[in-house]
């Protein structure tokens, strides 16, 4: 295989990693803040602190163990990734929820006679759309970055084209003089993909968040 159609494959491989591992990050983290802002009281309190105990774990040493010892399928670790990572968006989806429960046209729809479930589907969860959106490019630029790692250090299976993969690989020739060729090409990709992300996320947030416009 020439190294543009493995560069290709392990584009595709390391970019879907980082997409669903985001994409389910985020779903938790909506669903468990929004829950947790709405219903309050005890329900809000358990949810929260297990939110906190998720955040003391290190993620990076929980997939390393994982990957080592159960070596699971690409989409299996992603999931791991993705119950790991959720709690930032749950908070700041908690925190955002409250503010828009406590407004005018909340109120009127609780007094209207509106359920719970009508109004986060209706109100909600598309106010808080602008969230999602900046949740979603940090979670997946974090998930690319700790895929190509795993790979990088060969907890992945061989045979799964990735970019930290082809990393890993050239390093090892390190002694033929081709080995630049075929690792320059995976570091320049995997650095423009991490960097798209994290422009993409700081963008996102001086577009949508209010207190960044006023330092603009």
């Amino acid at each position: 295989m020439d190294i543009l159609s493995e560069l290709l494959f392990g584009l595709r491989n390391t970019l879907a990693f980082g997409l669903f591992s985001g994409a389910a990050g985020l779903v938790i983290g909506v669903i468990t803040g929004l829950v947790s802002a709405w219903t309050g009281g005890w329900v809000d309190a358990l949810l929260m602190r297990t939110a906190d105990v998720v955040l003391a774990v290190p993620a990076v040493m929980v997939l390393i163990l994982l990957a080592a010892f159960f070596q699971p399928s690409a989409p299996v670790l992603a999931l791991a990734l993705a119950l790991l990572a959720w709690p930032t968006t749950a908070k700041a989806v908690r925190a955002q929820a409250l503010v828009i429960k406590s407004s005018l046209h909340i109120q009127a729809a609780r007094h209207l006679g509106g359920s719970g479930a009508y109004i986060i589907r209706r109100h909600l969860v598309p106010e808080l759309f602008p969230l999602y959106l900046i949740s979603f490019a940090a979670k997946t630029r974090g998930a690319i970055f700790m895929e190509a790692s795993l790979a990088f250090l060969g907890l992945f299976d061989p045979g799964r084209k990735s970019l930290g993969m082809m990393i890993h690989f050239a390093l090892k020739y390190y002694y033929l003089d081709i080995w630049l060729n075929w690792l320059l090409p995976p570091i320049v990709v995997l650095s423009l993909l991490i960097m798209s992300a994290t422009f993409l996320a700081v963008g996102l947030e001086k577009i949508f968040d209010p207190r960044l416009k006023e330092l603009l």
